[in-house]
This record gives C-alpha cells, sequence and structure tokens, in this order.
C-alpha cells in the first residue's frame, strides 16, 4: 500500500493531466529512443507555440481519460507515453509532433489523440495537422473578408479618376466651342456698322461740295462782269 504522500502526489499527477485533457486538442506520443538533443529542439518549438509538453504515466493517465470521457484512448496507453497539449490552438499540437515525427521515424510515432473531447485516430491527428497555423487561418479570414471591399475601392477609385477627367476635358471643350461659335457673329455684326459711319460722312460731304461751288463760281463771275473796264 502506498503511503498517504504518495498517493496524494499521483493524485495532483492525475488532477493535473485531467485539466490538459480538458483543453482544445491534445496528441499522445511513442517517444521511444529520441535522444536528449531531438527532446530540447522539440520542446524549445513546443514553448515557442504555447505548446504543452510532458512523458506520462500510462497508469496515471487512465484515470485522466476517464475523468474526461475519453476512454477510447485507453488502447494507447503502452510503451513509453508523452502529451502534448494545447488550451488555445486547436491545431499547433497536432502540427508540431507531426513535424518531429516526420523528422525522427525511427523514434518519434504518433499513438492518437483528441480533439475538442473527442478522440481522434493516427491519421485523424494527421489529418488535424495540415490545417494552417491560426495567424495564417486569421490572416486568410481577413483577406476573404477584405478582398470585395479592396476590389470595390479600386474599381470606385479607377471610375472616380477616369470619370473625373472625361467630365473636365467635356466642359472645357464645351466652353471653348461657345466661344469659338459666338465671336464670329459678334465681329460680323459690329464690323459693318463701324465701316458704315466714314461711307455715309463721306457721302454727306460729296453731295453738299457741288452745291456751293457752283454758287462762288457765279459770284466770282458776277463780280468780273460789273467791274468797270480801265
Amino acid at each position: 500500500m502506498p503511503n498517504s504522500k504518495v498517493l496524494s502526489e499521483k493524485q495532483a499527477v492525475v488532477e493535473t493531466l485531467t485539466e490538459k485533457l480538458r483543453g482544445v486538442s491534445g496528441v499522445l506520443i511513442d517517444y521511444s529512443g529520441i535522444t536528449v538533443a531531438e527532446d530540447t529542439e522539440m520542446r524549445a518549438k513546443m514553448r515557442a507555440e504555447n505548446v504543452d509538453y510532458s512523458v506520462v504515466k500510462n497508469t496515471l493517465m487512465r484515470f485522466a481519460i476517464k475523468n474526461v470521457g475519453l476512454d477510447e484512448l485507453d488502447p494507447l496507453l503502452n510503451g513509453t507515453t508523452s502529451l502534448a497539449v494545447s488550451a488555445d490552438d486547436a491545431v499547433a499540437p497536432a502540427r508540431i509532433i507531426k513535424e518531429y515525427a516526420a523528422k525522427f521515424t525511427d523514434h518519434f510515432t504518433i499513438k492518437g489523440g483528441f480533439y475538442d473531447g473527442k478522440a481522434l485516430t493516427t491519421a485523424e491527428v494527421e489529418q488535424l495537422a495540415s490545417i494552417p497555423a491560426k495567424p495564417v487561418l486569421y490572416a486568410q479570414l481577413l483577406g476573404t473578408m477584405l478582398a470585395p471591399i479592396s476590389s470595390l475601392a479600386i474599381v470606385i477609385k479607377a471610375i472616380a479618376e477616369k470619370g473625373g477627367e472625361s467630365v473636365d476635358v467635356v466642359k472645357d471643350v464645351e466652353v471653348v466651342e461657345a466661344v469659338a461659335e459666338e465671336a464670329p457673329a459678334a465681329e460680323a455684326v459690329e464690323a459693318p456698322a463701324e465701316e458704315a459711319a466714314p461711307v455715309a460722312e463721306a457721302e454727306a460731304v460729296a453731295e453738299e461740295v457741288p452745291a456751293e461751288v457752283p454758287a462762288v463760281e457765279e459770284t466770282a463771275a458776277e463780280e468780273v462782269a460789273e467791274t468797270p473796264a480801265e
């Protein structure tokens, strides 16, 4: 019989595992044969993506999976077992584990996993791993949402630039044509009026001069006739 201290420690471990299994997703791994250097590299990668990784005891893990209703994982709890879980990223554990399983093919394999309270097979874990990382998904979603708006903005800008230029050109052409049409008419009306005045004055002078000249000549002739001869 284990003493109370050991029992208490095991209960604490089971409670910790139970909480981990309540996370968004997790993967069970057979890590047999992995070197210290490989383990250190992988743990660093997981910490960078907020993935919790730990080696677990199968006996204690069985209690934990029963606590959360994941009894389907029980057959996987044999040999060496480690657990990678995430509380907020459903894809990260599967993606990282799949990456290192491909890298350490002879001593690092996926046993199975869980997602949203449901057990997953090895094939399902690999399918989950194929989903892009959360930042990539956010970027893709944002791009999808903004694409129609961006396209509309580009079209409106193009129409505004092209349409605005067309309107200005049309207005300028209309003004020039209007001025060109009115200018000859104005000159045609004003020019004859200016030329008519000198012609009328000349005609008036011409009519008056002949009438006065004969009168002067007759007066001179009469004066000559009346002058006595010397």
